[in-house]
């Protein structure tokens, strides 16, 4: 996310790059983490408004934090490639020994099924906007997928009831946060609240 954080810097914003041990604990324990460490720096810094952009697993972490929690100055969030109702690859592969060494608990609250975290979290009560990709790296996770895909999650399974706006760039799961058409939406959604 350095590229990300140096372009909003550069837009303005007061970029700070918070980091989590995705692979260490369930996603609740990694949302108050995380996600509660960011809102304590930006607070302590004087935030009168606070953004999120988020890559991945990072939209589901803002989703848990923010069911539990309140933040009075909580602006917009902008999500890449979130897996908001799941993927299939952890329908699949999640039973996988391999899958859970290298995904962790939190990997494995990300499937499809009505009762995953992701699908159990509801629709957002706050202003979102989502950007999907649909080019993949990874062909052998893109056969288990169905639809256009980004090699981890569906374009369809990225969008969430509630979200304020929806974009798809022709970009892959891995990269999206680096590219520059998601750059300049990100900027343009958390300025105005919607993409051009």
């Amino acid at each position: 996310m350095d590229k990300m954080a140096h372009s909003l810097s550069a837009a303005g914003f007061k970029a700070r790059n918070i980091g989590y041990p995705s692979r260490s604990a369930s996603i609740s324990r990694l949302a108050d983490d995380a996600i509660g460490k960011a809102v304590t720096e930006c607070n302590a810094a004087g935030a009168t408004k606070i953004n999120f952009v988020t890559h991945s697993l990072g939209g589901i972490l803002v989703r848990s934090y923010l069911a539990r929690h309140s933040i009075p100055n909580l602006g917009r969030v902008v999500m890449l490639a979130p897996p908001n109702q799941g993927s299939e690859i952890v329908d699949k592969l999640g039973s996988w020994p391999i899958f859970k060494w290298i995904n962790g608990p939190a990997g494995n609250e990300l499937g499809t099924d009505s009762n995953s975290v992701p699908n159990r979290l509801g629709p957002a009560k706050f202003p979102v906007g989502i950007i999907a990709g649909d080019r993949s790296i990874n062909w052998i996770n893109s056969l288990l997928i169905p639809g256009p895909d980004d090699g981890k999650v569906s374009v369809q399974r990225t969008k969430l009831a509630g979200m304020n706006d929806f974009v798809v760039l022709h970009t892959t799961h891995p990269f999206i946060m680096r590219n520059r058409q998601a750059i300049r939406q990100t900027i343009q959604f958390l300025k105005t609240g919607a993409f051009k």
